[in-house]
């Protein structure tokens, strides 16, 4: 157990592992099949451009299925953390929402929200948990334009704003917990090297190597609905056993 001191500010940086244990699938590979699509080939605004009607069948699926799935006790220490920590800041690179339902608020989501929509001429946004659809493609119902998932696309950059506020709580946290990720998807990547560069301990929560992993703090080799509660408690303890010592500090 690494000794955490004083935590100010802990930021979480969560992949597509820990929504698999929720059961949403990943969409690639073997359980992401869908007609004789890849992703590649629909989440892009080249094809939306094409076939608007095509790509929100995809995503209308997709949503089907993401809706039936719910958060796990990772996500719900998350939401504990969240409550428990001021200076909690959770980064996620998933677009399922199980992070809000479980509870948290404070989420910066790299590549948007599976379940918002955004109007392709106003560019206004409103989420819409309708599963399915009644209507694709759907369209705005403001000023009739179509709309779009508000989601980040193959060729399409990050937020700004997003990526800012991830790159800035990166760079001023204690420690750093890598949850579920593959670590090989830019610029996600890379917010834990610049935590680590500005002296942040770094934990990495897979079952698997990554290569994140020859430069973390410590690895807990564990599914995170296992892992995450078990170090939280762990902390808690931690920390009330150091205010057990040290009543004034």
């Amino acid at each position: 157990m690494l000794d955490l001191g004083q935590l100010q500010h802990l930021v979480v940086l969560t992949g597509a592992g820990i929504s698999a244990e929720s059961g949403v699938p990943t969409f690639r590979g073997h359980g992401g099949l869908w007609r004789h699509y890849r992703p590649q080939e629909l989440a892009t605004p080249g094809a939306f451009g094409r076939d608007p009607k095509l790509v929100w069948e995809w995503y209308d699926w997709r949503r089907g299925l993401i809706g039936e799935c719910q958060p796990n006790p990772a996500h719900h220490t998350l939401a504990d953390m969240e409550a428990r920590l001021p200076g909690f800041t959770l980064i996620t690179q998933n677009v399922d929402g199980l992070h809000h339902l479980a509870g948290n608020r404070r989420v910066l989501e790299l590549h948007g929200n599976i379940w918002r929509m955004r109007c392709t001429r106003e560019g206004t946004q409103q989420v819409d948990r309708t599963v399915p659809l009644p209507q694709l493609p759907p369209r705005c119902a403001n000023c009739g334009a179509l709309l779009r998932p508000d989601v980040v696309w193959f060729g399409e950059t990050l937020p700004a704003d997003v990526l800012e506020a991830a790159l800035a709580a990166a760079a001023a946290c204690d420690i750093m917990l890598v949850v579920g990720t593959s670590a090989v998807v830019q610029p996600a990547a890379s917010l834990p090297l610049v935590a680590k560069q500005n002296g942040a301990l770094l934990v990495e929560v897979n079952p698997q190597p990554t290569p994140l992993s020859d430069y973390v703090d410590l690895s807990l080799r564990q599914p995170a609905a296992q892992a995450l509660p078990e170090w939280w408690a762990s902390w808690q303890e931690q920390r009330d056993s150091r205010a057990d010592r040290d009543p004034d500090g």
